[in-house]
């Protein structure tokens, strides 16, 4: 894999930038680069040697692992590998580049992998901790080289807690999907087989 960051085209911030001030949401295929996307894989597949966790729900002292909510798990990316420092570096420019189309004041982020082994699931949750308002844009990358209709494993947007479906998004292979952390309940549908992908939040500072 090229040791460089990849390079976004300048129209794909455009219609990125475009979908989220008009839509609250984008939905990009064929974005990240492939080489990216299959050392993304190897991090994060049925040979890597990362350690994963259970997921919980919750910051700091409120943080909870509940069985009942997610059956996830999780390892958090960093600099340390190749493959992860690259998505980092890659959605540091995206960060850049939205806040320079619709001034969003990003100023962080921080994403995990995710495992869904078969029956795992996510239900329905907003992605901003109640009282906090640092998270503002979520972002999803599925990692899954094979992905039939019916194996499950959606992620379902809501426009309330009413169950009003916005969009049913397939875990495909490098499909990466952008939308407003506060706007949108969503859950994950239980999966056939094992699902994989890098979920992300884009922060502004907390005001003290």
């Amino acid at each position: 894999m090229n040791s460089l960051p990849p390079v976004f085209l300048p129209d794909a911030f455009d219609r990125i930038a475009d979908d989220l001030a008009r839509d609250g949401y984008s939905l990009c295929d064929s974005l990240v680069p492939e080489d990216l996307l299959w050392a993304l894989y190897e991090r994060v597949g049925p040979r890597s040697r990362a350690g994963f966790k259970r997921a919980g729900v919750g910051r700091e002292d409120s943080f909870r692992v509940s069985e009942r909510l997610r059956s996830d798990t999780i390892h958090w990316l960093d600099h340390d590998y190749p493959a992860e420092s690259a998505y980092l570096h890659w959605m540091e420019q995206l960060r850049l580049e939205l806040n320079r189309r619709l001034m969003l004041g990003l100023f962080d982020f921080e994403c995990h992998f995710a495992r869904y082994k078969r029956g795992a699931f996510y239900k329905t949750h907003l992605d901003a901790f109640a009282g906090q308002t640092n998270r503002i844009l979520s972002s999803v990358l599925y990692l899954n080289p094979t992905w039939a209709p019916d194996w499950g494993g959606e992620l379902v947007m809501y426009r309330n807690f009413d169950g009003d479906v916005v969009e049913t998004v397939a875990p495909l292979f490098g499909r990466l999907v952008l939308f407003l952390s506060e706007r949108f309940p969503h859950e994950v549908k239980p999966a056939r087989r094992q699902r994989y992908s890098v979920a992300g939040w884009f922060r502004v500072r907390e005001i003290l």
